[in-house]
């Protein structure tokens, strides 16, 4: 069995367990950005009386405490969290966003930031968390926590709570997490989710949107 047949097979399972939002089989919203942009303006998911950006501390890749809400103020701001070993949905993430970063100006470059948390925190040491996000970006954020700690951040989020399938014969593994990467403008009171799939051109088109966005917009 191949790895995608591997992953697909415990991702259904996750999902119809009730224990998984998202996961890495492409969804179909991949082909819902037209819609949304014609319905409301943006191609992510815009919330309405979304919950402010959440406030809480982590160790970033140099064991420091990162204050998410104080250090991400007045930043295009982008949370995610996923793992490094992951085969698809983060890689994807990350790879996109660093790209359009670079197509970006230099100001909506420098006021924008992509913050990472790790969910599988026993394998996702600070040193592999930096190599591994400085392929993409090397400003790109990444933060560490204990398990219960970061479940607690995703489900006061209205995320699930990661999901760990322990390594089969062979050492696969995974652990099941949210796909969706969520998006808040400099005032932190807009919130747009972007699901797997996402295209670099709907990124490209909503983060100038998300950069003159407040709460009364």
């Amino acid at each position: 069995m191949t790895l995608m047949s591997k992953l697909t097979i415990i991702c259904a399972i996750l999902i119809a367990g009730g224990l998984l939002a998202g996961c890495s089989v492409e969804p179909a919203e991949r082909h819902e950005a037209d819609r949304r942009e014609r319905e409301t303006g943006w191609r992510g998911i815009a919330l309405e009386n979304a919950p402010p950006k959440p406030d809480f501390t982590l160790a970033d890749t140099n064991g420091d405490p990162f204050d998410f809400r104080a250090q991400t103020d007045g930043y295009i701001t982008f949370l995610f969290f996923g793992y490094t070993s992951c085969p698809d949905v983060c890689p994807v993430h990350m790879a996109s966003l660093a790209a359009v970063k670079r197509d970006l100006p230099v100001e909506l470059q420098r006021r924008m930031k992509v913050v990472f948390v790790t969910t599988d925190p026993e394998r996702d040491t600070p040193e592999r968390t930096s190599s591994w996000l400085a392929n993409f970006d090397p400003d790109f954020v990444g933060l560490r926590g204990e398990k219960a700690t970061v479940d607690s951040i995703q489900l006061a989020m209205g995320l699930p709570a990661s999901v760990y399938q322990p390594p089969d014969e062979e050492g696969f593994y995974i652990v099941g997490h949210a796909s969706q990467v969520i998006g808040f403008s400099p005032d932190g009171s807009i919130r747009v989710i972007y699901p797997f799939g996402t295209r670099q051109a709907d990124w490209k088109h909503d983060i100038p949107k998300l950069a003159g966005a407040s709460s009364g917009s």
